[in-house]
């Protein structure tokens, strides 16, 4: 896997609820460098941070590792990643991890796994991850995406509604437990594309479900590209998003440095 794997970080400052975020201090580092060091962790291969701020790029080559300068226009992390893939000249073949930039708490064994089940099926263009919906709320949230595969463990839809739609459950306002018969998944925004199709993906227009939905995978499904989907037992660590996620997050890297 190492030799044809690359893992690209996207990482913007210009974030609407926590500006700054990349930079921002978790237990003495800024969140990127947490994130870098979560993806030399998974042991793939080139970790490169893309970015539009050269604060960012200043601060990667600061603590040794490296970091692109890419254009500010990009409406999404594939197009991010779709110019470096162009910008270093990688083969169509290769395969490319997107890995967040605001998930600090990231498994690298996560991140390896998304890698090799692409390389594990030729038919699909993308690989992801998804993991069981425990709780009713979440089954219900916007916010929270769902999938539904097929046997063979391919995307057949993503929806910020819960899907599948169990017929005489999901209308009842009084109930609690989650319908019965059915395993609802939580889609993960971790992915790995083959750099071929990373190309094909930024140069396509948007999708009328991708519109309609605002999720960027419904172009690739648009478009009659398979995306693989990993079903894991439990989703990795928080993400951050908001004040309130730094500071849980900042409260599990402390507890993390006690037991150590």
């Amino acid at each position: 896997m190492r030799e044809f794997c690359k893992i690209v970080i996207p990482a913007r400052l210009g974030s609407t609820r926590l500006p700054g975020k990349p930079l921002l201090d978790i237990v003495g580092k800024p969140m990127i460098h947490h994130v870098c060091d979560r993806a030399d962790e998974a042991r793939l291969g080139e970790v490169i941070v893309a970015t539009d701020a050269p604060e960012i790029v200043e601060v990667v080559d600061g603590f040794g590792g490296c970091a692109v300068l890419t254009a500010a226009t990009h409406a999404s992390g594939t197009d991010r990643l779709a110019e470096v893939a162009k910008m270093r000249g990688w083969d169509d073949e290769t395969i490319v991890v997107n890995l967040q930039g605001d998930e600090p708490l990231m498994d690298p064994d996560l991140i390896r796994l998304v890698a090799e089940n692409l390389a594990a099926h030729e038919a699909a263009g993308i690989a992801t991850l998804a993991t069981p919906i425990v709780a009713r709320d979440d089954l219900l949230c916007a916010d929270v995406v769902k999938v539904v595969v097929d046997r063979e463990g391919f995307a057949l839809y993503f929806s910020r509604a819960p899907i599948p739609w169990v017929r005489g459950d999901f209308d009842r306002v009084d109930a609690t437990e989650m319908p019965d018969g059915v395993e609802p998944l939580r889609h993960l925004g971790i992915y790995a594309y083959r750099v071929g199709v990373l190309k094909r993906l930024a140069s396509l227009p948007p999708a009328p479900v991708e519109q309609a939905e605002s999720l960027e995978q419904l172009r690739a499904l648009w478009n009659g590209i398979g995306i693989h989907v990993g079903v894991i037992a439990k989703a990795p660590g928080h993400g951050v998003d908001t004040p309130d996620d730094l500071d849980r997050v900042r409260a599990e890297f402390a507890r993390r440095a006690v037991s150590q």
